[in-house]
């Protein structure tokens, strides 16, 4: 029987695919390997015409010729964020589908198309597939990426857990999550720079939301060195992308229940900042306290935080820096589950994205 039933879902995949490539019999496929294809993001590209991502904040970039543009991704892929030549972006998903329309009846010319991941993938582990463009038109080069890069690793705060929910009333649905909308990629856009992202909603640096006192053994600091999320058969290339500064925003999960031991916290952080100094030994490493914290939580992470920091210092390490955001009071709305809000986010943006670019000089 389960070999039966497996042999049914793998027929109705494999025509899925078969019905979606018909309807774009007038179009030619470009697969992933096409030189014209930008990336950013941590990307497992072992098997180079199916790449596979987990974590939100992936970007494909192309431009393209002629008047449309098809993606092609696995099924169930999830949601990301398109925007064709500066445009205003919109929402894709593939749950339904392999093939989504990106563009159609442009002037005939050349294009630019962004696509960002904008969910978390660590259960059906996405899979970008190709461009379909018009027959007889091709890809073209992408426009350059930014010279700036960051690196943000967090949590549902980073990820946009629930930001398009209309209240912490609204259950969470992957419909309402949008990492487009969280500060971490609104500062990355104001700031004109790369942005590679690893957060995982409910992980901490020791104790993941509500875990046990001594901790879950799989944390931030486990499922840092890896391409995808709780795949640890790939290490990340951290030659790939070299942040000239990365911002950390964790504490809140280690925190956020009765339970947490103050010492395991800290050197939680102390072992996530070794480990993020070992890999980029000159760029600013900003240790951020988040905004859904108050009261004893928020006084323990803030603790920990500035012990990490000055025990960086101790050894020499001065590009280590502090960075409060406001925590939040309900004045600009609630997101799913009492996460920040879409208006909360963008307050949190437009405090990190001065610190940054006085920071860096940027």
């Amino acid at each position: 029987m389960q070999k039966y039933l497996i042999g049914i879902i793998v027929s109705l995949f494999f025509s899925l695919c078969c019905q979606a490539q018909k309807k774009n019999t007038n179009k030619t496929l470009y697969h992933p390997t096409d030189t014209n294809i930008q990336y950013t993001g941590r990307i497992d590209f072992s098997d180079s015409l199916h790449p596979a991502f987990t974590f939100p904040g992936v970007q494909i970039r192309t431009g393209f010729t002629g008047t449309s543009l098809d993606m092609m991704c696995k099924l169930h892929s999830g949601y990301f964020m398109a925007e064709i030549d500066g445009g205003e972006p919109f929402k894709i998903s593939f749950h339904g589908n392999t093939i989504t329309r990106l563009a159609s009846d442009l002037p005939d010319g050349t294009h630019q198309a962004i696509v960002t991941f904008i969910g978390e993938g660590y259960e059906n582990v996405p899979e970008f597939h190709g461009f379909f463009v018009d027959k007889g038109k091709k890809l073209a080069p992408a426009t350059p990426l930014p010279e700036r890069k960051i690196e943000f690793i967090g949590n549902s705060i980073t990820c946009g857990y629930g930001v398009e929910a209309s209240s912490e009333a609204e259950p969470y649905t992957a419909e309402t999550a949008n990492f487009y909308y969280s500060y971490a990629a609104l500062t990355a856009r104001s700031l004109n720079a790369q942005a590679i992202v690893v957060a995982r909603s409910g992980i901490g640096v020791y104790r993941n939301y509500d875990g046990p006192k001594n901790g879950n053994d799989v944390n931030m600091n486990t499922e840092y060195p890896y391409t995808l999320l709780y795949n640890h058969n790939i290490e990340w290339d951290f030659s790939r992308y070299t942040p000239d500064v990365v911002c950390i925003n964790l504490g809140t999960n280690d925190t956020s229940t009765q339970g947490a031991d103050s010492v395991l916290l800290l050197n939680g952080f102390k072992k996530l900042y070794t480990q993020v100094r070992s890999h980029y030994p000159t760029a600013k490493i900003v240790l951020l306290c988040g905004c859904m914290m108050n009261g004893t939580q928020l006084q323990s992470a803030r603790q920990a935080l500035d012990t990490t920091a000055e025990y960086a210092h101790k050894q020499g390490d001065l590009e280590v820096h502090r960075f409060d955001f406001t925590p939040h009071d309900g004045c600009l709305g609630y997101g799913a589950d009492w996460h920040p809000s879409k208006r909360q986010q963008e307050k949190m943006a437009n405090e990190l994205t001065p610190y940054l670019k006085e920071l860096m000089e940027w």
